[in-house]
């Protein structure tokens, strides 16, 4: 899914395009005991309730593609009759109105996710009528010839609220505040199918993670059953070791310096696509030969690139391997930060015989908040 069909998809979520037909839900403790649950149509809750809902359903489609967002493909065994894939299947079809599927389906989750403390599992049954598009690109409500039919599953943490003070205001007094059990924003969740160029895909889903350095790896291995992709973190230092071992001994700061500003310039003329910009092994060795790698360097560039096992995950998401705030340069003793497109500003040099970080400091200076000359 790209960025133009998860903001399709989450505009749904709302009073007024609101797809939702089905809620089932189920509040699970530390003990792993069910203790309460939730099957019922959506818009039969009342008005407060739904909106609530709504912000939970529209988190759990948030961030970045690639980071929080991971578009994820079924193995073709798991399509099979009593694979995952096929037991999501037939969940999705039975519009959440299979009290068997639904149970299978809690302990599933119950019995894969690794999680100590209370949660709610939350799924939603939807059905969305595509509004055909027109040459323009402006969206017609009254066409459409298909129907996007899907489940999202979103797992919230629940917590006690913190202790303190409040306001009665039928006794005008501050007294101690009642202790709640709060449903927060969801840690992880799902939507299936995929919604890839703008209709179904049953091959796909599209997986949210709040912190994309804690995916759940058994939830998504059991449940799921899909390969668990690279995550942003490995990205990065995955890319920064073939950078490295290529470059050697001309892994010098200014090829480095070079790569950053080609990574980032990518990024800024892509920035208004909706497919997030990736580098390939082939579009790899291309910014290294562009930004100084020496045909010695590159020599054993493809061999190195299989070594790392980046086969297995054959696109780098530019945006996780490249720092899009800062450009940032650290010794065993200082640490400089400058705007990505204000690196021009630093460069080595030597400087009576040592060498040197020089910054150029033209114009307002501060130490401290202080102004300096």
């Amino acid at each position: 899914m790209k960025r133009k069909e998860v903001s399709e998809i989450k505009k749904t979520f709302n009073p007024t395009n609101c797809c939702i037909s089905r809620i089932c839900s189920c509040y699970v403790d530390s003990e792993k005991n069910k203790r309460t649950e939730l099957k019922e149509a959506f818009l039969s809750l009342p008005e407060e309730e739904t909106f609530k809902y709504f912000n939970i359903f529209k988190s759990a489609l948030s961030g970045s593609i690639g980071k929080n967002m991971v578009n994820m493909k079924f193995p073709l065994f798991t399509e099979e009759e009593g694979g995952t894939q096929n037991f999501l299947l037939k969940l999705r079809d039975s519009q959440l109105k299979d009290d068997a599927l639904i149970e299978a389906f809690y302990d599933k989750v119950i019995g894969s996710y690794d999680y100590g403390e209370n949660y709610y599992i939350i799924l939603i049954h939807c059905a969305y009528d595509i509004p055909a598009k027109s040459l323009d690109g402006l969206e017609m409500y009254d066409a459409s010839d298909f129907v996007f039919e899907f489940i999202q599953c979103t797992i919230c943490p629940v917590k006690l609220s913190k202790a303190g003070l409040c306001y009665n205001s039928e006794l005008n007094t501050i007294e101690n505040r009642c202790r709640d059990w709060l449903v927060e924003a969801p840690d992880t969740g799902f939507v299936f199918p995929a919604f890839t160029n703008r209709n179904t895909d049953i091959h796909g889903l599209l997986y949210y993670t709040k912190n994309p350095e804690q995916i759940p790896e058994r939830l998504i291995d059991e449940l799921l059953g899909c390969k668990i992709p690279m995550s942003a973190k490995n990205q990065k230092e995955t890319f920064q070791l073939i950078v490295k071992e290529t470059l050697g001994e001309n892994c010098n700061f200014e090829i480095v310096k070079k790569i950053h500003d080609s990574i980032n310039e990518m990024l800024e003329e892509t920035k208004d696509e909706s497919v997030p910009f990736t580098l390939d092994k082939y579009q790899m060795k291309k910014l290294l030969e562009k930004n100084g790698a020496s045909q010695e360097n590159l020599k054993d560039f493809d061999q190195r690139f299989q070594e790392s096992q980046v086969d297995e995950f054959p696109v780098f998401m530019a945006s996780n391997v490249a720092n899009t705030n800062s450009f940032e340069i650290k010794t065993s003793d200082v640490s400089i930060k400058v705007a990505p497109d204000k690196s021009y500003l630093v460069r080595k040099q030597f400087v009576n015989g040592q060498s040197c970080i020089v910054i150029e400091a033209s114009g307002h200076v501060e130490i401290n908040g202080i102004a300096v000359i």
